[in-house]
């Protein structure tokens, strides 16, 4: 049975997965590029948003090692992804503008089904590479049921940000999550586990690894 993993999700050392102020120009708020260094220069982030990649740190092949390992594996056996309304775009209400299509131009990085949650309702659209959006106004169990369909017995990652997470940890369904800590106070913003009882819901640390940059913690339940 396919199963809900989260992966490569940056948290600060003081719990949050974005900073404050988030905007069109500023997608991670204030400071929350800081939680995604780590993956910045890896040979897998490298390939998969190259353009992306280039604008940030110019051309460069990647780098090998612990810190690339954790973000390769967060592309294996995955058939759908679910997305939080925040992770696909910055608009807010109704979609007044169809002309978004997503933070990452014609040909996204996900080249499989992808399931956004929100409250206003929208056509799907085709992307180049094989991603297609489709919109889920009906809640996180339909959105985790039609991905599970789509996916075909291979897994679902759960890509964020904070509040699905935590939407999804509160019930009890995201089989995995891998977290990379990196060593950045953001003071505020959106924390990720503040108020979850992890124990209770079942979750343990299975691994763990650190690099200059993170450290990689897996959480299983």
């Amino acid at each position: 049975m396919s199963r809900l993993r989260v992966n490569a999700f940056g948290v600060s050392l003081d719990g949050y997965g974005a900073g404050p102020d988030q905007a069109l120009d500023n997608p991670m708020g204030v400071g929350g590029m800081a939680l995604h260094q780590w993956v910045l220069g890896t040979k897998t982030f490298q390939r998969m948003h190259a353009d992306f990649a280039r604008s940030l740190i110019g051309d460069a092949v990647g780098s090998e090692g612990i810190d690339d390992e954790f973000a390769a594996r967060g592309f294996e056996n995955v058939g759908a992804w679910i997305l939080g309304r925040n992770m696909f775009g910055p608009v807010r209400g109704p979609w007044l503008d169809d002309n978004w299509r997503g933070w990452w131009g014609t040909n996204p990085p996900y080249h499989v089904p992808v399931f956004v949650l929100t409250h206003h309702a929208r056509e799907p659209i085709s992307m180049e590479g094989g991603t297609t959006f489709h919109f889920v106004t009906d809640g996180i169990d339909v959105a985790l049921r039609s991905a599970r369909d789509a996916a075909q017995g291979r897994d679902i990652r759960l890509g964020g940000g904070v509040a699905s997470i935590r939407q999804y940890l509160a019930a009890g369904l995201i089989d995995e999550m891998h977290l990379a800590i990196s060593p950045v106070l953001l003071g505020k913003g959106e924390n990720l586990l503040s108020g979850i009882d992890m124990v209770s819901l079942g979750y343990q640390c299975t691994e763990h690894a650190s690099t200059d940059a993170a450290l990689h913690v897996v959480l299983t339940r």
